[in-house]
């Protein structure tokens, strides 16, 4: 059984968090702006548990902490987008440049 080496995971993880944060510097969607930044966390858990299984010492730890980081992330999404609806309803728009009820 042929083993991939750690270079190809860590290059996968380098073109997805690339790609979300192109997304969450670029895009005015509000929900794409959600999910670039779930796509650099993923990135972020593919680093995590690469480096705890190739790292100096192998260990489980990263892999615990990949696992608490996607409770995490869940908890972010289902917040973000009960606070986009909530801010759909009342601006009916989800474009990021009108979001400035906090101004007022």
């Amino acid at each position: 059984m042929s083993s991939v080496p750690a270079s190809a995971f860590l290059a996968l993880a380098l073109i997805l968090f690339c790609i979300g944060l192109y997304g969450a510097l670029t895009k005015r969607n509000t929900v794409i702006v959600l999910i670039s930044i779930e796509l650099m966390l993923n990135a972020v858990n593919i680093n995590l548990v690469t480096f705890s299984k190739y790292g100096m010492t192998p260990s489980i730890t990263g892999q615990i902490f990949a696992l608490f980081a996607i409770c995490v992330a869940a908890a972010e999404a289902s917040v973000g987008l009960a606070i986009l609806i909530a801010l759909y309803r009342t601006k009916k728009t989800v474009n990021i440049d009108e979001m400035n009820t906090m101004k007022n």
